[in-house]
């Protein structure tokens, strides 16, 4: 079993492209009216808007982090600043279980972790 595709919500499909494409570099690719999809690695971020795609309900940001382990995290926390985070932690902090990382909010509230990959802690 592989986790392939997790889904963001978002309010504006535009705007979350544009987000994501700030932060990654990448443009993503739009492959509905309501979903555009960055593929991080094999794990494709969904970046979703029910009302575009033509359901009958509102996006609402999910409820806890999703984490990215980047290869220079100095230079995605540079490009955060520019993006448009709802709420960006003031520094990167080394965690007490060793990660190096930021906390953030994207546009739509969605909580988001970006980490070192040098330093990612799995538990083992």
């Amino acid at each position: 079993m592989r986790l392939f595709r997790v889904i963001l919500p978002v309010a504006s499909l535009e705007k979350a492209a544009a987000f994501w494409a700030a932060l990654s570099g990448l443009p993503g690719k739009r492959v509905s009216p309501g979903r555009h999809y960055f593929d991080f690695g094999g794990t494709i971020l969904a970046c979703f808007d029910p009302r575009a795609d033509g359901d009958g309900f509102d996006a609402t940001p999910n409820p806890d982090h999703l984490y990215f382990a980047v290869a220079d995290l100095d230079a995605v926390f540079t490009r955060a600043k520019s993006a448009g985070c709802l709420e960006l932690e003031a520094a990167i902090r080394t965690r007490p279980w060793g990660e190096r990382s930021f906390y953030a909010k994207d546009p739509f509230g969605n909580p988001v972790c970006f980490v070192d990959e040098k330093t990612v802690f799995t538990g083992k």
